[in-house]
C-alpha cells in the first residue's frame, strides 16, 4: 500500500507543481476570467494525467506488479484514480460552465476579447481551427465518462454488463486525448508539463487501443478443459480442475488467474488453489456468493472448453520470519490451499499456524484440509462462526505466543482484515509484517 499512496501523491503533486512552472497564474494580477483559464487547464490537465495511468493500470501490466506489491494492489490504485479523474473532471466542467451560466444571468460581465495571436507553427493553427470541435465532442465524452465511472463504482452493477461498459471508457479517453490536445494552452507545450501531458497522453492511448481490440493480457492467456468438477454443498464451494491445452508458464502458491467460462460473461479472477507440478493442471475453489457464482455448478460441465489468463499477485509467501501467521476467512482459504501442497512436496522449516474462519462448515472439505495440513507439518485451527466466535487479534497472540516474530498473511472478508490489522499493529505488529490480499478488482 506504501507504493500505492506514493505513486498517487507524487503523481499529484508533481502535475500541480509542473503546471506552476508553466503557468502564469501567481505572476498575473488577478482577474477573475484569468483565473477562470487556467483553472480550467489546470483541472484538464489533472484529469488527463490520473485517467492516462489509470488506463495503462486497467490493461495489467505485468511489470508493474513487483512495485506495487501484486495486480491487487495495482488494481485499488486504479481504482483511486479513476474517482480522482472523475472528481476533478467534474470541477473542470464546473469551471467551464458556471461563469458562462453567470455571464447570461448577468451576474457577471466577460471582458473584450483580446485579438489573438497568431501562431507560427502550421499545427498550432490547426489546432486553433478545431477549438469548437474539440469543446463539443469534449463536452459529451465528459457526459459518457461520468456514467461509465459510475457505473463502475456500483458494486450492484453486473459484472457481465461492467466488462463491456468499461471497455467504452477507452473510447471516451481518446476522444479527451483529441480534447485536451486541441485546447490545453499552447504555451505549455513547450514547457515540462507539455512534455509529461504528451507521453501519458501517448502510453494511455497505446493502453486504449490494447483495451479496444481485446489484447490485455492475450500473451498470458492458455485454453483448457475442465476435467473435474466436486461441489461441497455445505459450503456452497465447487472446486473447478482445468486440463490446459496451452503451455502455462507456471505460478507460485498464492498466485491467482482470470478465467472465462462463458465469453458472455467475461473474465472473472479467481485464486489458484493448487501447487504447480508442470502436469498442465491447474484447481480452483470457487465459492457461490453471486449471482454468476452461483449459477456456475449447474451451468458448467466436465469437458468445456475455458482460457485462463494469468498467473498474477505477489502474495507469495515470501518472508525473511522463520514464523508464519495464516488467516482465512471463507474462500479466502485457497491461497492457503496451494502453498501447503507446496510445503507437502517441498517443506521450507518455517513454523505455521493457520486460522481458517467458517460460517458454513462442510465436513468433507475440513476432513481433507486437516489431512493437508498435516502432510504441510502446519498447524491448523478452525474457528466456525456462531460457535467458536470470531478471530481477534487478543485470541490470535494467546494461540500463538510467538507472534511478535513472525508475519501475518490474511485473505478473506475486507472488514475482517482491517480489524485484525488495527489490533495487531496496535500490539507492536511492523505494518509491514501484515499481508492482505485486496481481491477487488473495481
Amino acid at each position: 500500500m506504501k507504493n500505492i499512496r506514493l505513486t498517487y501523491i507524487v503523481l499529484l503533486i508533481g502535475l500541480t507543481l509542473l503546471w506552476l512552472l508553466a503557468d502564469d497564474l501567481l505572476a498575473a494580477q488577478y482577474e477573475f476570467f484569468k483565473l477562470r483559464a487556467s483553472m480550467v487547464n489546470f483541472t484538464g490537465i489533472l484529469a488527463m494525467g490520473v485517467m492516462s495511468v489509470g488506463i495503462l493500470l486497467s490493461i495489467r501490466p505485468i511489470s508493474l506488479e513487483p512495485f506495487f506489491g501484486g495486480l491487487d494492489k495495482t488494481y485499488r490504485l486504479h481504482k483511486w484514480l479513476g474517482i480522482t479523474a472523475l472528481v476533478v473532471s467534474i470541477v473542470h466542467w464546473l469551471w467551464v460552465k458556471v461563469p458562462k451560466w453567470m455571464v447570461g444571468w448577468g451576474l457577471l460581465v466577460k471582458p473584450a476579447r483580446k485579438a489573438a495571436t497568431e501562431p507560427s507553427l502550421a499545427l498550432f493553427r490547426f489546432f486553433r481551427e478545431q477549438r469548437g470541435l474539440a469543446e463539443q465532442v469534449g463536452e459529451w465524452a465528459f457526459y459518457i465518462a461520468v456514467v461509465l465511472i459510475v457505473l463502475a463504482l456500483i458494486k450492484r452493477f453486473p459484472y457481465r454488463h461492467f466488462f463491456k461498459t468499461h471497455r467504452i471508457l477507452a473510447i471516451v479517453y481518446l476522444t479527451l486525448v483529441f480534447h485536451s490536445v486541441v485546447l490545453m494552452k499552447t504555451d505549455y507545450w513547450s514547457s515540462p508539463i507539455g512534455v509529461v501531458m504528451a507521453v501519458l497522453m501517448a502510453v494511455g492511448s497505446a493502453a486504449a487501443f490494447v483495451s479496444l481490440f481485446r489484447k490485455v493480457g492475450h500473451k498470458r492467456r492458455a485454453v483448457g478443459v475442465i476435467d473435474e468438477l466436486m461441489l461441497h454443498k455445505d459450503n456452497r464451494v465447487l472446486g473447478v480442475v482445468i486440463q490446459l491445452k496451452d503451455r502455462w508458464p507456471g505460478h507460485k502458491a498464492g498466485q491467482f488467474a482470470f478465467v472465462t467460462f462463458d465469453p458472455a460473461e467475461g473474465a472473472h479472477p479467481f485464486t489458484i488453489s493448487s501447487a504447480w507440478h508442470e502436469d498442465g493442471k491447474l484447481r480452483f475453489l470457487i465459492k457461490g456468493i453471486g449471482d454468476y457464482t452461483s449459477r456456475l455448478p449447474d451451468t458448467l460441465k466436465v469437458g468445456n472448453l475455458v482460457q485462463v489468463e494469468g498467473p498474477y499477485g505477489f502474495f507469495n509467501f515470501t518472508s525473511k520470519k522463520t514464523n508464519q501467521i495464516w488467516v482465512a476467512g471463507g474462500i479466502g482459504i485457497t491461497p492457503f490451499i496451494a502453498r501447503m501442497q507446496s510445503l507437502a512436496h517441498k517443506p521450507d522449516g518455517r513454523s505455521i499456524d493457520l486460522f481458517y474462519s467458517t460460517s458454513a462448515p462442510d465436513a468433507g472439505f475440513i476432513d481433507k484440509l486437516q489431512k493437508l495440513a498435516k502432510r504441510a507439518q502446519v498447524r491448523l485451527h478452525v474457528l466456525v462462526s456462531g460457535k467458536d466466535g470470531r478471530l481477534s487479534s487478543d485470541r490470535l497472540c494467546e494461540q500463538v505466543p510467538q507472534w511478535q516474530s513472525a508475519d501475518l498473511w490474511f485473505c478473506g472478508p475486507a472488514g475482517f482484515g482491517q480489524t485484525l490489522r488495527e489490533g495487531l499493529i496496535a500490539k507492536g505488529l511492523a505494518v509491514d509484517d501484515f499481508h492482505q490480499e485486496l481481491f477487488e478488482m473495481r
